[in-house]
Order: C-alpha cells, then sequence, then structure tokens
C-alpha cells in the first residue's frame, strides 16, 4: 500500500469498519428471524445499500422479496415504502402531484405538492416492467438524480436513498421490457431462486405457528451515511484496479483484451460504469466482512450481479444456451489474478 494511502487510513475508520463487520452479524440474525434462507440476495441487498447503488431483483411471485425489503428497512431504522407497478401507472403516482388546496384563513386557494412513495428510504419498486416506459423513466430519474421535479420546483430526497426494482421472468404479455441505457443504471441484477427442501419446510413452520417476530434496528440513518462515506475511503491496489479494467474490457467483442468465446457468443459488453460498481461494490463487501481493502476476491463474488445485465448476447449464444453467467464465469477463470495483472511498478513494490 503506498503511503498516500496509509495515510487516508485513520484509527477512526479502522474502529468503523470493525463496527459494520459487528453490525453486518446483528443485521443478519435480525433478518433471520422472518426470512429464511436467501443468504446472497441478502449479502448483496446490504453491498448496493453501502455503495448507494440500486438492484434489479429477479424472480418468480411468492419468496418474500417485499418482506426481505421492508425488514431490511427497519433493522436499518429506514422509511419504506412499496410501488406496485401496473400498466395505468402515471409518473405522478410515483413522484407526487400539485394539489389544490384552500387556505382558511385567507380563503385563497394555491397548489401544494403532495409528495409521492418515491419520498422514502428504501422503495421497493414491484414488477417495474409491467408500466410503460415513461412511468419507468420517472423512477429512473429520482434514482439518478437522489430529487423529484415537479411544478417548476425540486424536491430533494431524502438520503439514503435505494430502489430495489422486481421483475417476473415468467410473464412476458403485457410487459415493457427495460431498455440496456436503464438497466445500466442499476449496480446489481441479483437472482432469487426456490428455497430448499429444508428451507420450505422451516417457511412453513414459521409462517403459520403463533406469534409474530420482533425485528430490532441495528444502526441509525446518521450511522449508515457515515459508513456510506466510509466506503468510499476504502483503498484498492493498483493490481486490483488492472483486474477490474481486465474483466470489464473482456466483455467487449472485438477489444484486444476479448478471448475467443466472447467474440463468438456477445453481441456489445459493459460499459465503464461497470467497471466504477465493481470497484465501489468491492469496497462495501470488504468492509461490510470487517476488513479495509478490497482485494480481488471481492471483485469475484460480485462480477455476476454487476455484469449479468451489462452484455448483450447473439444468435450463436442464445442458440447455444449460452446466458451472460456463463459468460463471466468462463472470463473469471480466464483471466490470471496474480502477477500478470501488475504492471512494473507495481510488481517492484511487491517484490
Amino acid at each position: 500500500m503506498s503511503k498516500e494511502k496509509e495515510a487516508s487510513v485513520s484509527k477512526g475508520d479502522v474502529e468503523a469498519v470493525k463496527k459494520l463487520g459487528e453490525a453486518r452479524e446483528e443485521l443478519v440474525t435480525e433478518l433471520r428471524k422472518v426470512i429464511v434462507g436467501m443468504d446472497q440476495v441478502i449479502d448483496e441487498t446490504l453491498i448496493a445499500i453501502f455503495s448507494k447503488g440500486h438492484s434489479l431483483l429477479e424472480g418468480v411471485p411468492g419468496l418474500a422479496k417485499t418482506l426481505l425489503i421492508s425488514s431490511i428497512a427497519k433493522c436499518l431504522s429506514l422509511s419504506f415504502k412499496r410501488i406496485q407497478f401496473t400498466p395505468d401507472l402515471m409518473p405522478s403516482d410515483i413522484t407526487g402531484t400539485d394539489v389544490l388546496q384552500d387556505d382558511p384563513e385567507t380563503g385563497h386557494r394555491q397548489f401544494e405538492f403532495s409528495k409521492g412513495p418515491i419520498f422514502a428510504n428504501i422503495v421497493l419498486a414491484d414488477e417495474i416492467n409491467r408500466t410503460p416506459p415513461k412511468t419507468q423513466a420517472a423512477l429512473l430519474e429520482a434514482m439518478q438524480e437522489k430529487m423529484v421535479s415537479a411544478g417548476g420546483n425540486d424536491f430533494e430526497l431524502e438520503l439514503p436513498f435505494f430502489v430495489l426494482a422486481t421483475q417476473n421472468p415468467l410473464e412476458q404479455e403485457g410487459t415493457y421490457a427495460l431498455p440496456e441505457a436503464q438497466l445500466d443504471r442499476f449496480m446489481f441484477k441479483v437472482f432469487v431462486d426456490y428455497p430448499s427442501k429444508a428451507e420450505e419446510i422451516e417457511i412453513m413452520r414459521n409462517v403459520t405457528g403463533a406469534g409474530e417476530p420482533n425485528i430490532t434496528a441495528v444502526l441509525s440513518r446518521e450511522e449508515i451515511l457515515q459508513l456510506q462515506d466510509l466506503v468510499r475511503r476504502v483503498p484498492v491496489a493498483d493490481h486490483v484496479f488492472n483486474y477490474v479494467a481486465q474483466l470489464v474490457r473482456s466483455t467487449r467483442p472485438g477489444e484486444e483484451e476479448a478471448t475467443e468465446f466472447v467474440n463468438n457468443w456477445v453481441s456489445w459488453g459493459a460499459g465503464p460504469r461497470a467497471s466504477l460498481n465493481l470497484i465501489i461494490a468491492s469496497k462495501a463487501r470488504a468492509i461490510l466482512r470487517g476488513r479495509f481493502n478490497a482485494a480481488i476476491e471481492d471483485v469475484q463474488a460480485l462480477a455476476l450481479p454487476v455484469l449479468r445485465h451489462r452484455m448483450g448476447l447473439n444468435f450463436a449464444a442464445h442458440s447455444e444456451g449460452v446466458t451472460t453467467d456463463k459468460v463471466v464465469k468462463q472470463l473469471i477463470e480466464a483471466i490470471p489474478t496474480g502477477g500478470a495483472l501488475y504492471d512494473g511498478a507495481d510488481a517492484a513494490a511487491a517484490g
């Protein structure tokens, strides 16, 4: 680690990382009161929140997605709203609208802005692909700008602000697929799978039994904001930057770094936002595990949720049953993680 990076690591930062590592264990313990399984989904959702990112979650109905997100909001002392996306949903149904109000003192009427459900710390956008692009765009604009414009005024959203959008992979009729440029706004695309047999039996016992578990808050809103800022200060070694650049550039057909199977299967690869998200998410994953440095193992653990929705496959890939997950896994196996990624300065420092 360079002297500049060492100087940026304060004793308070190290203590904060230790505290977050302990808080993560408490968060998981609290969530276990109501959620069975879903370890990876929980982990990736927490990483996205502390990275100031948003997630797109794909899974069939009935897998407790709403329960998971509302439970996380309780554990983090954050407000939660759920928006059910339907074909007739309007942008104002998300952001809010001007309402004509009577002033009882003066008798005058004036418009006042009534805030929509987007004004919450954690927002679940359920079945986002069931609403037209215009309404999708209203949500995505709020995600990007962290504010809502209405009636010539800008209304800032309270931080932290996290959107988890879901889409059903089974039903295609009456849906509006998110364009690639909008998909790129989501840090992660997370898959939720069916529970195992043992997990399903435990779910039946918990849900059909008497009593309701009480979830306790683990972190406050102010602590979350501090930890989000802490993520940015986590140092990253040069060889990790090089590895991320190599991995992301390898997804682009025609590039010098692209492998033969990428050129054969991929129409277009991930852009620079994928590199940024991999670095930030790797920092968050590191501190959630009590480490104050992002490593290649963090990058590899998060490569699938970051890259799977940022690549387009061609007809040959679809005909062979190839998925973007398969491409990313093969890239992780193909790209070296050792000395081949170091430049001369790194190698000298390491050796």
